[in-house]
């Protein structure tokens, strides 16, 4: 016999109700996600942007890896995945209804030949009362049974858990509604970053793609710590905020801390902390001239870009400073300041004074020791600041998830019948997984059976 022609629809049902399909796009999405994993996402770090070529740049930027999750050929993949497990579900959910609700109570001799697990046993007493027994006894030991008369014969059928073959389809759903949450969040959230400096506040922040946006309120920085190792590496950022509502603070907002991996959330938006830094402006810094001789030391204080005659003919600078030196240098720590020395009738001279290596100052061979001792600038903290709107979507998803997962492997739909004909009965099992648990149970169920009086 010829093979029946699909049509062009038949043959697009068909193809979106694949399992092959499903692989494919299950591979593809794992595939995908490793390039956001390993290259940075959102603002690209400058030092990544120098460590590769300009054409690799332009190629990544072109195909949206810098933004890979957000990229139109990523959500395609996922609008592909979402219908193809629509199709899926709607090919075989019927199926699977008409199974739990319309449930074989007659076990033919097909259906019979298929099982694995049965047991015959004889009675002596009359039919009526051995149908009578076993119905109690499958209604105690198993599930209540229907009573089912073909052919001469009687059939009692009871099952349990037959909803759990539902529970790949609400794996299903909460993909779906996983995925819904991340579009609304795509489509309706934002995501940018903010830098307050201490004692200021803001109402704005950056979002990713440049735009300035309105927080709808006023946040204010409080404060700004860093607690650092013995090494002098950064150990916990912490930033005391206050939300302010027209001004006036809000009660349950007020000094609140927020520190790497406790954010803030307010009104939707939430803030992470993810950078801190020196404020360029208004800070005082602190600079020692020490002679070799080790007497007549003295204590200047600067801006930075302020230049300071030393009374000798020689003039100072303050170039540029940073309250950590180890991002430019990893062997030292500690604040540092580039200074500019310019001698009478000399060239400038360009350097930098640490404040934790007075060594390395000192080995600079100058009349005059230089050093640092620091700033009184103000620190601003760096937050991150996302709006997803989705989230409770894709947390009402996880839960679905682990529900659909409880119910699709560690519960089974579990069959028994008991075949009663004249002066005997064949009992018989089936489990939808885990037969070798089923067996066990079987096994205890046909052991009771047989010391049953009829």
């Amino acid at each position: 016999m010829a093979p029946s022609r699909r049509n062009p629809i038949e043959s697009l049902w068909d193809f979106f109700c694949s399992l092959k399909l499903t692989l494919f796009l299950l591979i593809s999405l794992a595939l995908t996600s490793i390039i956001g994993t390993v290259l940075p996402q959102g603002l690209v770090p400058p030092e990544y942007v120098a460590r590769i070529s300009p054409l690799k740049l332009q190629v990544y930027s072109r195909l949206g890896f810098f933004d890979m999750y957000h990229s139109w050929w990523f959500i395609a993949l996922l609008y592909v995945f979402s219908l193809n497990l629509i199709c899926c579900s709607i090919r075989r959910l019927p199926h699977v209804f008409r199974f739990i609700s319309q449930p074989a109570l007659v076990l033919d001799d097909s259906l019979a030949a298929g099982l694995s697990l049965k047991l015959q046993v004889a009675f002596s007493t009359p039919p009526d009362v051995a149908r009578k027994r076993l119905a109690d006894f499958l209604g105690e030991q198993f599930a209540t049974s229907t009573l089912t008369e073909q052919g001469g014969s009687c059939h009692l059928f009871a099952q349990k858990n037959a909803w759990s073959r539902l529970g790949v389809y609400v794996v299903h759903a909460s993909i779906l509604v996983i995925f819904a949450g991340a579009i609304i969040g795509s489509l309706f959230g934002d995501k940018g970053f903010v830098n307050i400096v201490e004692g200021e506040s803001v109402g704005t922040f950056m979002s990713r793609n440049g735009r300035e946006t309105q927080l709808g309120f006023t946040l204010r920085c409080d404060q700004f710590t860093v607690s650092t190792y013995d090494s002098g590496a950064p150990k916990e950022f912490k930033s005391i905020l206050t939300v302010l509502e027209n001004g006036v603070a809000v009660p349950a907002y007020t000094h609140a801390r927020v520190i790497v991996n406790d954010p803030l959330t307010y009104k939707g938006f939430t803030f992470y902390q993810s950078s801190y830094g020196q404020a360029d402006e208004g800070g005082e810094h602190y600079l020692t001239l020490t002679p070799r001789s080790g007497t007549g030391s003295r204590r200047l204080t600067l801006h930075e870009g302020e230049t300071v005659s030393l009374g000798d003919g020689t003039s100072l600078k303050l170039l540029e400073t940073t309250q950590e030196v180890r991002q430019f240098i990893p062997e030292l720590n500690g604040p540092a300041a580039r200074i500019e020395v310019t001698s009478r009738g000399g060239t400038p001279r360009v350097f930098e004074v640490f404040r934790n290596h007075p060594e390395i100052n000192a080995q600079r061979g100058d009349e005059l020791i230089f050093g640092y001792e620091g700033s009184n600038a103000r620190m601003y903290t760096g937050l991150q600041v996302t709006k997803d709107p989705g989230v409770w979507f894709v947390w009402l998803g996880c839960g679905l998830m682990v529900v659909g997962l409880f119910f699709a492997f560690f519960m089974s739909h579990k069959r028994v019948w008991i075949v009663v004909s004249k002066g005997g009965a064949c009992m018989y099992g089936n489990a939808s997984k885990n037969q070798a648990a089923f067996a066990q149970q079987f096994d205890d169920l046909a052991g009771k059976l047989k010391h049953l009086n009829i």
